[in-house]
């Protein structure tokens, strides 16, 4: 109740930020500190909070990578941004995080550019609600939410490793999540074989199972990242409730009439992308790692979402089906 509240009144929290903050707002204290000549990576940023995450990012000096799968809409959002920041460095690949060729093929391209990677930002993401599935025969939802950003994360990480040991500047890792992972209850509801093949499929479900899948993958790589003393952190976020695109994918009067009711609770988008965008700039995230932020604040997760040995498992399982798939398709 006191957390609603919280939120409703926007009253900030120990970071000085809360639920009303812009990711304007949040990172103007950071600009006069920032080291040059840092570059972000971040999916998904041809609209929504991705957009308004790079937006911000290029207004601070940080060199852009946008990975989309629609580039026609990333060199809009390109545009609009050039238009507010003319000197801001954007640039453009394609991938489709459904696919792990598309995957293989923007990591060969972006490390071709010999670029330094401080910042990735796991931020793309889709709501399906009727069984669809990727070229791998993997369920659309959980190839797309947490499979593809797993692969990506993976295939660039040595990058961000030499690039924190070169620079002296510690990376940061993002994936962006959600508070709906507390929607699912127990490891009953957590099949990793159910959420590739879609079993008993129910699209809300498999969103909040990709999300869960999002913070599990924060929690066991924050260990990992520890163990080999490298200067890269990774943690989750919840963005807070946005009409986003994801959103929109749920058509209807009842969802349109819900958020013309509920529109005085929900963030902007700018409020939506204050929580990425202070977790990637602020001094006062230095160091913190495997943690899970919601209105710029270090927050609570559900119990399955802490649970070491889940995500363990969800590593491992992870692992087999990549090397499964990556090693069929290259024989």
């Amino acid at each position: 109740m006191k957390a609603t509240l919280r939120y409703l009144a926007g009253i900030a929290g120990p970071s000085g930020f809360g639920s009303n903050s812009t990711a304007e707002h949040v990172t103007q204290h950071c600009f006069p500190f920032l080291p040059s000549n840092l570059t972000a990576l971040i999916t998904g940023a041809s609209s929504g909070i991705g957009a308004e995450t790079a937006r911000v990012l290029a207004k601070r000096g940080v060199r852009v990578v946008i990975g989309a799968r629609d580039l026609k809409k990333a060199s809009e959002a390109r545009e609009n941004i050039l238009k507010e920041s003319p000197k801001a460095e954007i640039l453009l690949l394609e991938i489709d995080l459904s696919s792990f060729a598309s995957i293989q093929i923007f990591c060969s391209q972006f490390l071709a550019l010999e670029l330094p990677l401080n910042i990735l930002i796991n931020n793309a993401g889709i709501y399906s609600p009727n069984l669809e599935f990727s070229e791998q025969k993997i369920e659309m939802t959980f190839a797309t939410n947490y499979l593809g950003h797993f692969l990506l994360t993976n295939m660039l990480l040595e990058n961000m490793i030499d690039t924190a040991k070169d620079t002296g500047i510690q990376g940061r890792i993002i994936n962006v999540s959600s508070e709906v992972h507390s929607w699912v209850k127990g490891a009953n509801s957590f099949h990793f074989n159910d959420m590739v093949t879609g079993k008993n499929y129910n699209g809300t479900s498999a969103y909040a199972q990709s999300k869960l899948a999002n913070i599990l993958h924060v929690k066991e790589m924050a260990l990992q990242l520890k163990a080999r003393n490298a200067r890269v952190t990774i943690n989750a976020v919840h963005p807070g409730i946005v009409k986003t695109e994801i959103i929109r994918a749920r058509k209807g009067f009842i969802t349109e009439s819900v958020f013309f009711i509920a529109s005085k609770f929900l963030k902007s988008t700018s409020q939506g992308a204050s929580t990425t965008c202070y977790v990637a700039l602020s001094p006062q995230t230095k160091g913190v790692s495997g943690k899970y932020f919601t209105d710029c604040n270090e927050s609570n997760c559900s119990v399955l979402a802490n649970d070491e040995l889940e995500a363990q498992k969800l590593w491992n399982n992870t692992l087999a089906l990549l090397h499964k798939q990556l090693s069929q398709a290259s024989s």
